[in-house]
């Protein structure tokens, strides 16, 4: 899915170099927008009129900007927040705490009372004050495994850019070579003028066909040139599903199908199924259907007995 600027609509597709900026709020902004908006010294986001600050923004590194709030929430809360298993008495004590310190990040994440939720973190770090100074000195495991997300996360983006600028350079090369071809062609080709042009327009429309094939596989099977060397890269192949009905054993009375348990009669006195059921794919005629598949199956079956010759 490409990245699309709140404001000027900018999208990765048109600017490949795009870059988005969160803020504290969750908001994004292109890099571009965001250096206008402080053209003043000053700013507010366009979204919820929030005061910002320049050194608030920073690069987007998921693809939705609220998981960005949530992590720096997170990641702030936990530098105070940083108690361990052993500093309790208990284990429903500990338990307590993270579900309080959840809670915490849930209410900033989503702006569901924040001030008092402020108020709260500001008693916590009073009190608490010469433990947070000493467990600062070795990190918790949750802000470590914080740490490895952010990382990952950096190391992910940092492939899918390069892989974007890979297939960017490869349309850029074919639409050159297409423009080449074109040209001799029509200088030195025996067909008409007309008919290369015919020709032409079909193998550029074909390409674009396959574009969002390559795009998905990653790349086609040419070399693709980066710097002095070459890669060798394969397109993967890709067939179409067919549904195939399952086949089941059921060494017993075949049970009858779902139309007809409806004829018989065996689903009008089953709980209908609502909305949200039928929306999750459940419909009341499965619980009777496996309920008789479960009766039947096996009845026929018989079991073999090896004769044991003493």
């Amino acid at each position: 899915m490409d990245a699309v600027c709140p404001r000027c609509k900018t999208t990765s597709y048109r600017n490949p170099s795009m870059k988005l900026m969160v803020n504290v709020c969750g908001h994004n902004l292109c890099e571009s927008c965001v250096e206008m908006l402080f053209v003043k010294g000053s700013g507010s986001c366009p979204e919820c009129n929030i005061p910002l600050r320049r050194t608030n923004f920073r690069l987007q590194l998921f693809e939705d900007a609220t998981i960005d709030k949530e992590v720096d929430i997170r990641r702030r809360i936990l530098r105070d927040f940083n108690k361990r298993e052993e500093d309790f008495g208990s284990l429903r004590d500990y338990n307590n705490y993270l579900e309080m310190v959840e809670d915490i990040i849930f209410n900033l994440s989503n702006n569901i009372d924040v001030t008092e939720t402020n108020r709260k973190i500001q008693v916590y770090k009073e009190v608490n004050k010469e433990q947070i100074l000493r467990n600062r000195i070795k990190p918790s495991r949750e802000a470590l495994e914080l740490e490895d997300l952010i990382s990952e996360e950096k190391k992910i983006r940092g492939e899918s850019i390069k892989q974007e600028q890979i297939l960017e350079n490869i349309e850029k090369t074919n639409k050159i070579r297409n423009q080449e071809k074109l040209i001799d062609d029509l200088m030195f080709g025996e067909e008409s003028a007309q008919q290369i042009v015919e020709q032409h327009r079909e193998q550029v429309e074909q390409e674009e066909k396959n574009k969002s094939v390559f795009s998905h596989a990653g790349f086609d099977n040419k070399l693709v040139s980066e710097g002095n060397h070459h890669q060798k890269v394969n397109l993967l192949p890709d067939t179409p599903f067919t549904y195939q009905e399952l086949n089941m054993e059921y060494m017993g009375p075949m049970p009858p199908s779902p139309q007809a348990m409806e004829d018989i009669g065996y689903t009008k006195n089953m709980i209908v199924a609502n909305t949200s059921e039928r929306a999750g794919g459940y419909v009341e005629g499965i619980g009777c259907m496996r309920a008789l598949q479960e009766a039947m199956m096996g009845l026929y079956y018989t079991p073999v007995v090896e004769h044991v010759v003493e």
